[in-house]
């Protein structure tokens, strides 16, 4: 953990300067207990700017071509990382995230599986939407703006631009858990709506061209 700690400081401090980054509706962020962290997904540096809504250590989900060098396999599991196979049903990977959700820690799941481009969600997968049901656990829906801008899929080098970070309130899920599939596709669509709107304004909050704040971001 003190490793997952020194980066993190070191990780935060350049990236508020750099960045500019701004975080929007932490008070939404439970302060204990396991949930399902779910951000928007455009930008390899979108893993860092979601660990500034909360200092708990965040056990994210990620793609198994990370861990492919010695160097990035110990990196990321001293980070804490969860290696998923995103080309099968990962059942380890759900395994992993399950029993860092029993230890009551929280997990992060790109809902989108994958990075995206543009102002609209791409399809959602249902991990985030499995793992909350399972476990009755809410699920935090995160918008991250700007980090298209900075560092698009293919860019070797960032460009500094600001990044707002926006955090909507909790979607709650039964607390006695469930694995039923229509239930699994409706919360699936819940995280989609509400993922959206907080990505909405987190692009406005961004200064990102064409953006304007979502129905749901200005009732905020």
């Amino acid at each position: 953990m003190w490793f997952y700690r020194f980066v993190r400081a070191v990780v935060d401090s350049t990236f508020k300067v750099v960045f500019r980054v701004r975080v929007t509706g932490r008070e939404h962020v439970p302060r204990k207990g396991a949930y399902v962290v779910a951000p928007s997904h455009r930008s390899i540096l979108d893993i860092p700017f979601t660990s500034f809504i909360t200092r708990r250590r965040i056990r994210f989900m990620a793609k198994k071509e990370l861990f492919s060098t010695w160097i990035g396999r110990h990196f990321f599991q001293w980070m804490g990382a969860i290696e998923v196979d995103r080309e099968a049903a990962d059942r380890t990977a759900l395994r992993a995230a399950s029993a860092a959700i029993l230890d009551g820690e929280p997990v992060g799941v790109f809902p989108e599986g994958t990075r995206n481009e543009g102002p609209v969600l791409g399809e959602l997968h249902d991990g985030a939407a499995y793992l909350a049901l399972k476990h009755g656990i809410p699920v935090l829906p995160v918008g991250v703006g700007g980090s298209e801008e900075i560092m698009e899929r293919g860019r070797l080098f960032p460009r500094f631009k600001k990044v707002a970070v926006v955090i909507g309130p909790v979607i709650p899920v039964p607390p006695e858990g469930s694995r039923r599939r229509a239930e699994i596709t409706a919360l699936t669509g819940v995280i989609r709506e509400r993922v959206q709107g907080v990505f909405d304004e987190a692009r406005a909050r961004a200064g990102v061209a064409g953006s304007a704040p979502s129905e749901a971001g200005e009732r905020r």
